[in-house]
């Protein structure tokens, strides 16, 4: 080749490296819109899950103060349990209720706006819980927890939306695992937070539960300079330059006209279509294999076993030898390490993609519940299985956030178009918070009944919605919503031609 001919490619290769350089990472404004979305949204829902666990015998002693103050006599221990209780699990009753209207307010606020507008529920419920001590009303904490539940069950149903439609096709499951990074982040920061160093001692509770407000203060200061979803305007809104403006924001000039395409493409399909409602997607056959998907994931993300890992937990840190008092920094322990995994799963999601992820941390946390169930069950006969007990809690976790925790979201986000993501949130959502509430009132009567062997049952959930997966969801990494909505329809008639009998079996291949 002519020397020439060398010197002008220099500048297109060199423009090319860069490029393929900057395609690898995401938009600085988009990672900042990103962090700005999922620090009031699932990162106060982790807190706010484990911020409550360490002040729990101050709070008991600040309610049995007040009724003896109230009513010149000690309460009884049953209504002490059932005060406390309400004041635990009226936070998933917030939730429940969260989900179902969080999905209406993500069409008439849009992402955006209802994200902004969810924080006035959290900053209520950060001065009431604030306040409680000093006014001597634990109604107050009831009212408090009942609202950054409502806040929790919002900010889990329109954070992954939202974040998966501002996203790039090539970079939606890395930075829709944010949602999962930010929720274990939100409880490493709630143990951490209860430690006895930090506000763990009996004068710090109120401020312990009121520091809720601070996420939702800092979303409040930064969200707001960056826009709406640019889907949201577009399909729903029909605002064509805002939705430019806001490509050129999240995505840089580059890389503005190829998202531009994908939205336009995503918008003729769906034209003359209006939002569902959840009622709505049951009686449409087309999406019935999505629908029955994010039922099914997102029941096993309750149902899998890892509150109840977290449960016996103490007990084998207490079997291995660590002492009481040092206990809570073995269960922070177990919170960086799920820390850790969610990070790992969204460096990974990109490169191995969806269903590996899920499908194998599925099946690592089945063979964990066999390793598991022996362990315990040989606590007695040698020394070293305390020590396999805690190998076998911290691999459950691992396993847990690398695939289901940090994927499951994602798929619910990325299995439905504009129309119908909305509703398919609320109905993802309201399984996920009945199932949680489901597990906090039958988990103890399962561990009763059944002793460790309980996580026998929690193998056959795990390998069950392993084997689920691996047979019915396709793989989603680097399609558009179109082309997994399209993937769907095309394996429901290949197995209509084929017949009924081989439907499950089809759908995935």
């Amino acid at each position: 080749m002519p020397e020439e001919s060398v010197d002008e490619c220099k500048p297109l290769l060199t423009k090319g490296m860069k490029e393929s350089k900057r395609l690898k990472f995401p938009n600085k404004s988009l990672l900042l819109a990103a962090f700005a979305t999922c620090i009031g949204g699932t990162f106060q829902c982790g807190y706010n899950i484990s911020v409550i666990n360490a002040p729990t015998m101050h709070v008991q002693a600040f309610i049995n103060r007040t009724w003896s103050d109230r009513y010149q006599a000690n309460i009884s221990e049953n209504a002490l349990t059932l005060l406390w209780s309400t004041i635990v699990s009226i936070f998933t009753l917030g939730g429940l209720l969260g989900v179902t209207i969080g999905g209406t307010l993500s069409v008439k606020l849009g992402r955006k706006g209802t994200l902004l507008s969810n924080n006035l529920f959290s900053l209520t419920a950060a001065l009431l819980m604030g306040l409680s001590s000093s006014v001597g009303l634990f109604e107050f904490l009831i009212i408090g927890r009942f609202l950054i539940g409502i806040n929790a069950g919002i900010g889990l149903c329109v954070e992954p939306m939202f974040l998966g439609e501002i996203s790039p096709t090539a970079f939606r499951g890395a930075l829709g695992s944010g949602t999962s990074i930010f929720l274990t982040v939100g409880i490493l920061s709630g143990q951490v937070m209860g430690l006895n160093e930090v506000l763990g001692e009996e004068q710090f509770w109120p401020y312990l539960l009121s520091t809720t407000c601070i996420p939702a203060i800092l979303q409040l200061l930064i969200l707001p300079w960056f826009p709406e979803s640019p889907r949201y305007l577009l399909i729903d809104k029909g605002d064509e330059e805002g939705c430019k403006n806001a490509l050129r924001q999240l995505h840089g000039l580059d890389d503005c006209d190829s998202s531009l395409e994908d939205i336009q493409k995503e918008k003729s399909n769906l034209e003359g279509f209006q939002a569902k409602k959840p009622w709505e997607l049951f009686a449409d056959r087309s999406l019935r294999w999505q629908l029955l998907t994010i039922i099914v994931i997102n029941m096993a993300q309750q149902l899998n076993g890892v509150n109840a890992m977290y449960f016996y937990a103490d007990y084998v840190f207490l079997q291995s030898g660590i002492p009481l008092d040092k206990t809570p920094y073995a269960t922070v322990g177990t919170g960086a390490c799920e820390c850790f995994t969610a990070l790992t799963c969204g460096l990974l999601i990109e490169c191995l993609g969806r269903k590996v992820l899920i499908t194998g941390g599925y099946i690592l946390m089945s063979i964990c519940c066999i390793f598991f169930t022996l362990t315990l069950a040989f606590q007695n006969v040698s020394p070293v299985f305390p020590y396999l007990s805690v190998a076998c809690v911290f691999a459950f976790v691992l396993s847990f956030g690398l695939g289901p925790g940090g994927v499951t979201n994602i798929l619910n986000n990325e299995l439905f178009t504009q129309t119908a993501r909305p509703a398919a949130f609320m109905i993802a959502g309201t399984v996920n918070w009945l199932s949680f509430f489901l597990v906090g009132l039958l988990f103890p009567f399962i561990v009763i009944g059944l002793q460790h062997y309980c996580f026998l049952v929690f193998f056959v959930v795990c390998s069950s919605v392993a084997i689920y997966i691996l047979l019915v969801v396709p793989e989603t990494k680097n399609k558009t919503f179109v082309e997994i909505q399209n993937e769907f329809k095309s394996s429901e008639k290949a197995s209509t031609s084929e017949g009924s009998g081989t439907t499950l079996l089809s759908t995935c291949l």
